[in-house]
């Protein structure tokens, strides 16, 4: 039997930092829990609240209700619409239903919102770069009835037919690739030469603390994990990242769905979450990872996240 034939277990687990929750997600679930708190349960969630299976089931099971349709919420029902905010049609129907809302809008999203609204007044067409279908994508582009175009790579730039160019201005989904929504700016830079950028990258602090922090990390370890539902974009981008990087990676939704064969002969794993997927999950992914094998686990050095969003009127518990 030669040495090549033996299974070799992983040895060492690198933590990305930062990982998991950001501050929006963390506003988003404290939005729900609140709410139940205060009012009780059923509590109507339009949407996902975050991308997370795990975050989904246990608020489900506090008795948040989900729901895509606004028809599917009584009258007079509390409704939280999701972390990745909505049209302006789906805001002026749940108004004029009567509903108690709580907006779970991430506050960086909004800014987007904001910064469309303030420019479509001055003229202004946009070009949006994002994934088509994604919630936060539909929201961001219900904003105006007509005038902002999507583009999802850099082809797509070539067949943007905007009205006028003399006012067009960029905005970007908060969760994409850093480089490719860099690559695809540049695109519609060198095609609009006029285009305004966003005064600050619209991407999210978040999303670009962990595509760096994978960046680090990619050179380092044999294998990458990453834990994340398979509807989170921020997630999707980091083991494309790792891929595109050279090193092998898998995204999963737990612990579950790790496999044996993934680690044979790779010595170090890397491991990190994306922006939805709580701590409890990569936990649970270290312990399985141990049980084939892994006897250390090490944190690597990276920005620490400090910043904290307030809560929407009307859900302090004693109001």
């Amino acid at each position: 039997m030669n040495a090549a034939s033996v299974s070799t277990p992983p040895q060492e687990i690198l933590l990305a930092e930062p990982r998991g929750f950001c501050a929006g997600v963390d506003r988003a679930i404290e939005i729900v829990e609140r709410a139940l708190q205060k009012f009780g349960a059923p509590i109507y969630v339009r949407h996902e609240i975050v991308h997370n299976t795990y975050v989904v089931n246990d608020l489900k099971a506090k008795g948040a209700i989900f729901i895509e349709a606004l028809d599917d919420v009584p009258a007079g029902a509390t409704l939280i619409f999701s972390a990745h905010g909505v049209s302006r049609a789906v805001q002026a129907e749940a108004a004029a239903r009567g509903f108690q809302i709580f907006d779970a809008t991430c506050p960086l999203v909004t800014k987007v919102h904001v910064e469309v609204a303030k420019l479509h007044k001055e003229g202004y067409e946009f070009i949006m770069i994002g994934h088509k279908g994604h919630p936060e994508v539909e929201g961001t582009m219900g904003q105006l009835d007509s005038g902002i175009h999507l583009v999802e790579d850099v082809a797509d730039v070539a067949r943007v037919q905007p009205a006028q160019t003399a006012l067009l201005a960029v905005v970007t989904q908060t969760t994409l690739s850093v480089d490719d929504a860099a690559d695809i700016a540049a695109a519609i830079k060198a095609r609009f030469p006029n285009a305004r950028q966003p005064k600050q990258q619209d991407i999210c602090y978040a999303t670009q603390n962990r595509q760096d922090a994978v960046k680090v990390m990619s050179p380092q370890v044999d294998v990458l994990i990453v834990v994340g539902s398979p509807t989170s974009s921020n997630s999707n981008r980091l083991a494309e990242l790792a891929r595109k990087l050279g090193t092998e990676s898998y995204m999963v939704d737990s612990a579950d769905e790790l496999q044996a064969p993934w680690f044979e002969g790779r010595q170090r794993v890397g491991l990190t979450a994306g922006a939805s997927a709580p701590e409890i999950l990569v936990r649970q992914v270290i312990d399985r990872i141990k049980a084939l094998g892994a006897v250390s686990v090490r944190k690597m050095d990276g920005i620490e996240e400090t910043v904290k969003f307030p809560l929407p009127k009307g859900l302090k518990l004693h109001e």
